[in-house]
């Protein structure tokens, strides 16, 4: 049965507490997070640091005991040219303290043998401290594709390795329901969540996928059938930033709210069954 989750990158720098009782109050059980706030901040949300505040760190975690929460997806360790993922350690022991399930990385480095290298060495790292370690794919990074990602999981050659699969970045770059439907979906980790048009609507694609999504249904696709082929019970975390809605005023809850009951709708009418918040 699914799980619905939501992404940092949802609610532009939400403080972590805070992060937990919109979730919460929404009827999601699961959110992701970095250990320092995002750079967007229309709001005006006080900075934060999980990584250097010992007490922040203690008010999230009794703060999603008291609210069942968990933290599905750990952000931010990512693999970049001329730097090492051995340097990670201290944050990972940051994210297994909170509890995380799962921590995600990209590759920001253009050189793919040393990625593939550098992935082997975090999931070794992550799998040391209690989590699985899932692998992102978008045309903006250096594992651009679905094909590329699964190259790189035969290198790492570990169950534990996943996929992270993003419904835009799956469609746009030239992958679907079909592709997915050919997996193992033991191979498939975790799924953020959201809808888009076909083409894109910026000049950047980066600047797309992080500001300006759609919530599912109300896009191009195709989204019945990508989560007909996939897995169904995995976290669902919604990928959804709405910069237009957050820039004029519209504050998470209200900006959310629509888009979780559109995702518990499309995902009962595939799945024929109600969406769990466990």
């Amino acid at each position: 049965m699914a799980r619905l989750g939501i992404e940092m990158i949802s609610v532009f720098g939400l403080p972590p507490v805070e992060f937990v009782h919109l979730a919460a109050d929404l009827g999601c059980r699961h959110i992701s997070t970095g250990l320092t706030a995002a750079g967007y901040n229309p709001h005006g949300y006080a900075p934060f640091s999980l990584r250097d505040d010992a007490a922040l760190r203690r008010a999230t975690i009794a703060a999603m005991q008291e609210r069942g929460i968990t933290i599905s997806l750990g952000e931010g360790m990512n693999v970049r040219a001329g730097s090492d993922v051995r340097d990670l350690a201290g944050d990972l022991d940051v994210m297994a303290e909170l509890g995380a399930e799962r921590i995600n990385t990209v590759s920001l480095d253009p050189d793919l043998a040393r990625s593939f290298d550098q992935f082997g060495i975090l999931a070794e790292m992550v799998a040391a401290r209690g989590m699985e370690t899932t692998v992102e794919f978008a045309p903006s990074l250096s594992v651009p594709d679905l094909p590329t990602a699964l190259d790189a999981l035969r290198h790492v050659g570990r169950a534990d390795f996943r996929l992270l699969v993003d419904t835009m970045h799956l469609v746009r770059s030239g992958a679907g329901a079909a592709d997915l439907a050919a997996l193992d979906p033991d191979l498939i980790g975790y799924i953020q969540f959201c809808d888009a048009p076909l083409e894109p609507r910026f000049e950047s694609y980066f600047e797309e996928s992080m500001f300006e999504r759609v919530a599912p249904g109300e896009g191009e696709l195709g989204l019945r059938e990508i989560v007909a082929a996939l897995p169904h019970d995995r976290v669902y975390a919604l990928e959804l930033p709405l910069r237009s809605e957050a820039e004029a005023g519209v504050g998470p809850h209200a900006r959310l709210s629509k888009c979780v009951e559109a995702a518990r709708r499309l995902l009962a009418e595939v799945h024929g069954e109600s969406t769990a918040n466990a």
